[in-house]
């Protein structure tokens, strides 16, 4: 028997069972739902009290309790935002590499090497302001936390940043003269992204005054590069990075279960 009018239109009028799984959908950590400019403005100020604070005190020995009672905020209020200091971190990563991503976009045209010692110097003035905050997290950075530089909950900055240094190979003018082009490109790609990483440690690590002995480092890589570079013309470059691109993802990009051998 087909339905009255007013049944059909109490049946149109009441939510599909998705509609209600969606409406209470657990919201993402550090980002209440309907946020407001107020709340906005509340999360940012937060946010960025956390930042000195951590800066300050080290990350391991920070608490929440202490970041909102320097915020001038109670502990529910700072949960509400950050249910973690590990949700603080990843808003930093967050925010970092996508300013680094934006600013990448406009790497000039040049050699392989130029956009490489670009992209480093790039990386190293974006993470600037925060050194010594990254500096007292380096264990968790280094660590296979969820906080680890080649964690799955940092895959999105990871990845952006590693865009970044595929673009310098695959992009370079002279990217005729290396092992840049085609599926190679991706893996010469990484290989710079990790050697980066390098740098970025020497550079938290360096204690010399106004980190000279990074700036040192930096220009004889652009001075002995050249020579360097030109060996990604030999013929046996692109069965050795096939390898070596093999070795990086079993070692530092293959999800935890196959690193155990599980």
């Amino acid at each position: 028997m087909a339905p009255s009018p007013k049944t059909a239109a109490l049946s149109a009028s009441r939510p599909t069972t998705a509609a209600l799984s969606d409406s209470q959908s657990t919201p993402r950590p550090g980002r209440p739902p309907g946020a407001t400019s107020k709340s906005s403005e509340t999360r940012e100020r937060l946010y960025r009290t956390a930042l000195a604070i951590m800066a300050e005190r080290g990350f391991e020995t920070t608490t929440l309790r202490d970041l909102a009672t320097a915020a001038g905020s109670s502990l529910g209020l700072l949960y509400r935002y950050f249910p973690t200091k590990h949700a603080i971190v990843l808003s930093l990563y967050d925010e970092l590499t996508a300013r680094f991503a934006e600013q990448a976009g406009q790497m000039p045209q040049g050699s392989l090497l130029s956009r490489f010692v670009f992209t480093v110097r790039l990386s190293i003035a974006t993470i600037a302001p925060h050194r010594r905050l990254m500096t007292s997290i380096l264990p968790a950075l280094l660590g296979s936390g969820e906080d680890g530089l080649f964690a799955p909950a940092t895959a999105f900055s990871r990845e952006r940043v590693q865009g970044a240094f595929v673009r310098v190979a695959t992009e370079a003018t002279d990217v005729h003269l290396h092992a840049g082009a085609g599926d190679q490109g991706q893996a010469l790609g990484k290989l710079l992204y990790l050697s980066h990483l390098a740098i970025l440690l020497f550079w938290l690590l360096d204690r010399s005054e106004q980190q000279a002995a990074t700036a040192a480092l930096l220009q004889r890589t652009q001075e002995l590069g050249p020579l360097s570079f030109m060996l990604l013309s030999l013929p046996q470059v692109p069965e050795s990075l096939r390898w070596m691109d093999g070795l990086l993802d079993s070692a530092f990009f293959a999800p935890a279960s196959i690193k155990k051998g599980e």
